[in-house]
């Protein structure tokens, strides 16, 4: 703009004036200062009018040092000027620079108007200062503009703002005749209050009252129809904005765009999107956001290429998504792409970018380059250190999170729920019991004892720790026992094997007025499937049903798994035919159940019609897979799934699968490649391995592997009787007896006590437990004489007791006695008298079945005409006319 030399004139006066009106408008600032250079020359810039219209346009732009000026030089500095210097604070954000000249003002005496009082209002609000809010209402009240729409309308969302929500509403009431803008008002002040219900509610009384709404009163009641997660709501909204013209409107737009990607209906969102003209950052993100939200990863990243390509750059909420998006597809160099995009936007110093780029890593098992992100942050908050712990956790890594969290409370910083909760999780999986009472301590001591989520975190932690009693005082001190409560405490009971005891809870639930949930049930099944209790997981299965749990795919899950480890593989069979959509873990449990139960080809050809329903295997399918050949004894075909399991599926061999495979060639008599496997495998090896070593070099009697194993397993579980006995068995095999004294002297001298054997089977809903020569059963006299009957039947079938498999260094009479009295012989005798001809009988043990059991039983299911079940610690045993499922392989 070319200025032209102008005279003293009216009609250059109005020149001027209309000018500077017209830059303030628009904020030109330079043209301004252009403007003000010959008004000075002239000796216009003294005139009032001027100079007010000067304040103003420097206010605007944010230029105070100039307006401050400007008034200071002025004779008597009048209300317009001192409102557009305090107007201008307010609109850019400097809410304390406007109450100190609001306060500097009131002193000289000025007073102010209706369009003074909205902006010294704004700046309460801004800063939250209350108490000047309320004397600036009661000066509001003393000058009478009380009753001005404006004004009230400013006061509504001052009163909200700073928290005083019954008050904001009491003033909105107050207002005579409400317009538009008093209603957005009370929108806002919903909006502030995360009052969503409320605000819905506003604005159909809004349009009873026959009030137009604004883009702003939509765009507000959209995001309170997101935050109440109500589709419904939002669509009807969606329906009046069209029908008022405003389907134009970005702010809108936007808003639902937002309502619909976070209410589910991704397609509209889409759709609306797509009607944007010019979709602007917040439109893109919004849809992105959405498409992360619900798992359409490769979509988002979709969106994203095409933003890029539509000229918008992507900023700190975009890649955000962008690294969630990376996170859940475990896609490395994308995520590490996006993370050079963080560093040259110069925003790497935003905690928000930083924990976002510490969760992708995590996800992405780059731990290194997570923990490299977070040492490089200036200042570690809470949030960055809750994904730090609850990285290394996901990872496995629960040592580490157990450390960062006590390093982090010895440097006195704050911790909340989730550092808690991701604590509890680690401290579950680690076992760590002392650190478990630690938490316990820390949790009363800073007054979490009252987070029912927290104390469900820790029942679930001493359970895991298998402190059943720690988990049950904290569950009967709950203040407030809620449904998730009473799942936590039924699952620790599950786990820990006591099903008996959460089957109890469970028949509580209807007196507490707590409907059980999917959750539960399959807490419960998990329960009876550890008991082995096939009766009451079908009472479980029943309630399932009644309570329509059947579409629920974590119920359905677990019926599979519960059906199969209760040794009813063909109830497991009909439970997995009827998921409707079968997950990885669904085909997972009916491959692992068909490998328990000794149908290895029946396990294969499964795993083979999951890979052409388009399903990708996980670890633990591959675990079940090798465990099928193992129990099948299918070497070869083990071997090739093991080699090719990374080349074919993408899965790295973990030390489950090897110790898998160790144990396939151990079985087998292939020593010597076992131990090839054990010295080149990239882990140290685990008492996993070296157990099934032990119990290999027990079936091939090979003393030097079975000394090297056991010495091994002394260090790793220095507790356990097993390994003693296993030594001791291979010792006795070979006739070693001197030996076998020595280990049983080392067992005395390390106060190791041999775990008994015990066998349990369910009657009626009730578990029955036995030992090794139990008489303490109520219907003793009658299982002893069901024992004798039975030894005279086998021995008329040719059964001669298997004396060798009885190790005791004692006479023949004597083993003859203690092999008759075995547990499960016991426990089998049991069932034929207490339950009906002809139903099979279902028994568990806590140790690996003997030979002669094994061989008794194949007599027994055929005198009696009965199938015998027993499931032992490695596998099931379908006895069946005279013969066994695992094929003498076990």
């Amino acid at each position: 703009m070319k200025l032209r030399a102008v005279s003293k004139s009216a009609s250059s006066y109005i020149s001027y004036s209309k000018l500077l009106s017209q830059l303030s408008l628009t904020k030109s600032l330079d043209q301004g200062l252009q403007i003000h250079a010959p008004l000075i020359k002239v000796g216009l810039s003294q005139d009032p009018k001027h100079r007010n219209q000067l304040i103003n346009l420097y206010s605007k732009c944010k230029v105070f040092r100039h307006a401050r000026k400007l008034i200071q030089e002025s004779p008597e500095p009048d209300l317009v000027s001192w409102s557009s210097l305090i107007s201008g604070y307010a609109q850019n954000g400097f809410g304390e620079e406007a109450l100190l000249a609001f306060r500097e003002a009131h002193v000289l005496g000025v007073k102010f108007n209706e369009f003074t009082f909205p902006s010294v209002l704004k700046a309460c609000a801004s800063t939250k200062n209350f108490i000047l809010g309320r004397q600036v209402h009661g000066l509001v009240v003393a000058t009478g503009f009380e009753s001005d729409v404006f004004v009230a309308n400013t006061l509504v969302v001052t009163y909200a703002k700073c928290g005083h929500v019954v008050d904001s509403r009491r003033l909105f009431e107050d207002i005579p005749e409400k317009n538009c803008i008093s209603w957005n008002a009370r929108l806002s002040s919903c909006a502030q209050s995360d009052s969503s219900g409320e605000a819905m509610g506003l604005f159909h009384e809004m349009l009873a009252g026959g009030v137009r709404p604004d883009e702003f009163s939509f765009s507000t009641t959209l995001n309170a129809a997101t935050g109440l997660g109500d589709i419904i709501q939002g669509k009807k909204v969606h329906g009046y904005l069209i029908k008022l013209g405003y389907e134009g409107d970005p702010f809108s737009s936007n808003a639902l765009v937002d309502m619909y990607a976070k209410g589910g209906d991704l397609g509209d969102a889409i759709t609306v999107f797509n009607d944007i003209p010019e979709p602007d950052i917040v439109s893109w993100n919004a849809t992105i956001a959405g498409c992360v939200l619900h798992g359409y990863y490769d979509r988002a990243l979709e969106l994203l290429d095409q933003m890029k390509k539509s000229g918008i750059c992507p900023n700190l909420f975009t890649l955000s998504s962008a690294l969630k998006a990376c996170a859940a597809l475990g896609d490395q160099e994308l995520g590490k792409q996006f993370h050079a995009n963080l560093i040259k936007m110069d925003i790497m110093k935003d905690p928000f970018a930083s924990v976002g780029l510490i969760d992708m890593y995590f996800k992405c098992h780059l731990m290194k380059d997570a923990i490299t992100v977070y040492r490089l942050m200036p200042e570690k908050d809470l949030v960055a250190i809750n994904a730090m712990i609850s990285g290394h956790v996901e990872n496995g890594e629960y040592g580490e999170a157990i450390n960062l969290f006590v390093e982090m409370y010895r440097q006195t910083m704050e911790f909340d729920q989730a550092t808690l909760l991701a604590v509890l999780n680690a401290i579950a999986a680690f076992e760590a019991i002392l650190v478990c009472k630690q938490i316990h301590a820390l949790i009363v001591k800073s007054g979490y004892q009252a987070d029912n989520f927290v104390l469900n975190g820790l029942i679930d932690s001493y359970g895991k720790c298998s402190h059943v009693q720690d988990a049950a005082k904290v569950f009967e001190e709950c203040p407030g026992t809620d449904l998730p409560t009473y799942t936590s405490i039924m699952t620790t009971y599950a786990q820990c094997g006591l099903g008996e005891e959460a089957l109890k809870l469970y028949l509580k639930l209807p007196n507490m007025g707590l409907k059980p949930d999917s959750f539960v049930c399959s807490s419960l099944l998990k329960a009876c499937a550890t008991l082995s209790a096939y009766e009451q997981g079908k009472q479980i299965h029943v309630h399932v049903l009644k309570l329509g749990f059947m579409s629920d795919v974590f119920a359905r899950n677990s019926l599979v798994n519960m059906y199969a480890k209760c040794g009813s593989i063909e109830d497991a069979g009909r439970a997995f035919s009827e998921v409707p959509k079968r997950s990885v873990v669904s085909w997972s449990a009916m491959i692992g159940g068909l490998a328990q139960h000794g149908h290895g080809k029946e396990a294969l050809n499964m795993f083979n019609e999951m890979l052409k329903d388009d399903v990708s295997p996980n670890q633990i399918t591959l675990v079940s897979v090798l465990s099928a050949c193992n129990h099948a004894g299918l070497v070869n075909e083990a071997q090739w799934y093991f080699e090719t399991m990374r080349e074919q599926f993408g899965i790295e061999p973990m030390q489950e699968h090897y110790a898998c495979m160790i144990d396939v060639l151990g079985r087998a008599g292939k020593l010597d490649k076992a131990m090839d496997l054990v010295n080149n495998m990239p882990f140290e090896a685990n008492a996993t391995i070296w157990g099934g070593l032990l119990g290999a070099a027990k079936t091939h009697k090979n003393v030097e592997l079975g000394q090297r194993a056991a010495e091994m397993l002394y260090t790793l579980e220095p507790e356990k009787s097993g390994t003693h006995i296993l030594l001791a068995n291979i010792y006795a095999s070979e006739g070693l007896w001197e030996d076998v004294a020595k280990v049983r002297r080392l067992m005395k001298d390390s106060k190791v006590k041999k775990e008994p054997g015990m066998s349990w089977m369910e009657v009626k809903d009730k578990i029955h437990t036995f030992i090794v020569g139990d008489r303490t059963h109520s219907r003793s006299e009658e299982i002893y004489a069901k024992l004798e009957e039975l030894g005279q039947l086998m021995a008329k079938e040719g059964y001669v007791p298997m004396l060798e498999t009885d190790l005791h260094h004692v006479e023949k009479k004597e083993k003859e006695i203690l092999l008759s009295y075995h547990s499960e012989k016991i426990a089998v005798a049991f069932g034929l008298i207490a339950t009906p001809p002809g139903a099979p009988i279902r028994v568990k043990k806590n140790l690996r079945i003997c030979l002669d059991c094994h061989t008794a039983f194949k007599y027994i299911c055929k005198i009696v005409s009965r199938e015998i079940i027993i499931r032992d610690i490695n596998r099931f045993h379908h006895f069946r006319d005279g013969s066994c499922s695992c094929g003498d392989y076990w």
